[in-house]
């Protein structure tokens, strides 16, 4: 099992600080909308393009609803890396989303 946070809190931690956001969705579903400052990693791809910084390193992926990113936080955590899952996604986000 994988470590997870509610959208929630996740929302209230990135008031308070930067944190490193990975938005596993495919390329066309993130250009319509992601989470401000989250860089774009699609599950489809993951295992061919890597994660960037070390595994020391704290990452929050996103997808559309928490799916793709559990199955991509359990990917990655098998790798090493520290993930946490996002739960409801980007649906769940409250602010405003960057295009």
């Amino acid at each position: 099992m994988t470590n997870s946070i509610t959208m929630a809190d996740f929302y209230q931690l990135t008031k308070q600080k930067k944190v490193e956001i990975i938005d596993v969705r495919e390329d066309f579903e993130y250009q319509l909308g992601h989470i401000p400052h989250a860089k774009n990693l699609p599950l489809s791809r993951l295992g061919v393009d890597q994660l960037e910084g070390d595994v020391e390193k704290e990452f929050y992926l996103v997808c559309q609803s928490g799916a793709r990113s559990e199955n991509a936080c359990t990917f990655l955590a098998n790798q090493g890396y520290n993930v946490v899952n996002v739960l409801g996604g980007t649906a769940a986000w409250p602010g405003e989303l960057s295009r």
